[in-house]
């Protein structure tokens, strides 16, 4: 019943944070890698001792390859990112560049323009459509729950707490992209339909509690006033929203600590992204029907 009496207040924090948020990905923007722009992408390490970020640049520059931009990833690699090369371009500079035998290239990656344009295009229908199939499933789910609140504002009421799930995790990024040069690719979007899924779920759980609730009180003539219905349907509910999240929670930090470099970056976002998708479902979701309700209501 706390949640549910002092609703503002989480509001207040949501606000705040989104704000945060917000200005973070206006300020700083969303890096986009080659999987969205093309280009290719070498990380090339140097077990000797990484020579001056200024030195590589040079050596790059010695191929006519345009602007390069290169980024220290740890004490003895880089990574290299220029337009799209061909097998010779790649060759050459991997040739400029090694100093001894002990130069490494870990990784290349080369995706043409078209084909990463086309990838951004699915990656924007992919979110709209699991946003869209959301909002029909729960208007149909609660279709026959229509007082105080419409079967439709269910469905809609997720969809803004989907926007400060996603938008909570794309400023995180953004402000880690600021100071690492991480940049967004296939992984970054995998993991925001991912948690679109996980946020929505714990969302929908608190709701059909309140459907039950509404339902048994029609039924069996209870009077309740429908803040006293969400905050309690709230407190049934908050033990499991928040065991589950924190299985989840120790999972990702383990592959934050532990796993490999190449997804501790979608383990972040991920673990970013399920924290604020419990605070929304618990102390925002519920809590948000009570000042819609009394609008119907008027």
């Amino acid at each position: 019943m706390f949640i549910a009496t002092h609703r503002k207040i989480f509001f207040w924090i949501t606000g705040l944070v989104m704000a945060a948020a917000i200005g973070a990905i206006v300020f700083y923007g969303l890096p986009l890698g080659i999987d969205f722009t093309g280009g290719s992408l070498m990380q090339v390490s140097f077990p000797h001792g990484r020579p001056a970020l200024a030195t590589i640049e040079q050596e790059v520059a010695t191929v006519p390859l345009g602007a390069i931009s290169v980024i220290p990833v740890n004490t003895d690699q880089v990574n290299i990112r220029t337009r799209t090369m061909t097998p010779v371009e790649h060759a050459a500079v991997l040739a400029a560049i090694s100093h001894d035998a002990s130069t490494t290239e870990l990784s290349y990656t080369s995706v043409g323009p078209a084909l990463g344009s086309q990838f951004a295009n699915k990656a924007l229908w992919a979110i709209f459509a699991v946003a869209f199939a959301i909002i029909l499933f729960i208007a149909f789910a609660f279709r026959k729950v229509s007082r105080p609140v419409p079967s439709w504002v269910y469905g809609l009421t997720v969809i803004v707490i989907l926007l400060h799930d996603l938008v909570i995790p794309a400023g995180f990024f953004a402000i880690l992209a600021h100071f690492t040069g991480a940049e967004v690719d296939s992984l970054f979007v995998t993991a925001l339909l991912a948690l679109l899924g996980y946020s929505v779920n714990d969302t929908i759980i608190i709701f059909d509690r309140v459907r039950e609730h509404l339902a048994n009180n029609e039924k069996t003539g209870h009077k309740e006033s429908f803040e006293d219905t969400v905050g309690k349907s709230i407190s049934e509910t908050l033990t499991r929203s928040i065991n589950t999240s924190l299985t989840v929670v120790l999972a990702l930090i383990a592959l934050v600590i532990w796993g490999a470099a190449a997804t501790r970056i979608f383990a972040l976002v991920l673990l970013v992204g399920v924290v604020a998708g419990t605070y929304s479902s618990v102390l925002l979701a519920a809590p948000l029907l009570i000042p819609i309700a009394r609008r119907f209501t008027r």
